[in-house]
């Protein structure tokens, strides 16, 4: 990689953790957005949006946790659904609850249809249900690590002199 290349990569990532730091990922948009850019000589303009979006979103008396809800409620009005799905769990991220994402698809109602309510709460059922996965995959890793560190408490191996003794610590 040349030094150019070099340079414009720690660029990119630069706007990638940006993007990190108040949603907790980046989105696919995002990553196509600078790969385009990288690809056209244009990283500035992605550089000067992420600049603008950092000021916005820092330098705001709303905080992190009211920005994402407000733009959550923004977009279901909208009726953006992937745009949505991305500021809710940016909330979520920012310390908003389940709670507060149906307060934002409740006032959808009354402010932009049954449309956008229902794109509210089909939002909050995928999270709530991708999180309940997320915490069950996370249970059984974690059974499987202490299901490991039992076994290897009950039986230690000591290699000594080419030899291999087996000591039990908890018969």
């Amino acid at each position: 990689m040349s030094g150019t290349d070099e340079a414009l990569a720690l660029r990119a990532e630069a706007v990638r953790e940006r993007h990190r730091t108040t949603l907790g990922s980046v989105p696919a948009g995002v990553e196509a957005r600078l790969g385009l850019a990288l690809a056209h000589g244009r990283l500035h303009t992605e550089e000067a949006l992420a600049g603008l979006r950092h000021v916005v979103l820092t330098d705001n008396a709303l905080g992190g946790r009211v920005q994402q809800l407000v733009h959550f409620g923004q977009l279901l009005a909208l009726g953006r659904a992937e745009p949505a799905r991305i500021h809710a769990r940016g909330a979520l991220h920012a310390g908003a609850g389940i709670a507060d994402l149906i307060g934002v698809a409740e006032t959808a109602l009354l402010t932009a249809g049954v449309p956008a309510y229902a794109l509210g709460i089909e939002t909050i059922v995928e999270l709530t249900e991708a999180g309940a996965e997320a915490e069950a995959e996370a249970e059984a890793e974690a059974g499987a690590v202490r299901a490991d560190r039992s076994r290897a408490e009950r039986s230690l191996i000591i290699h000594c002199n080419e030899r291999t003794v087996d000591v039990a610590l908890n018969p």
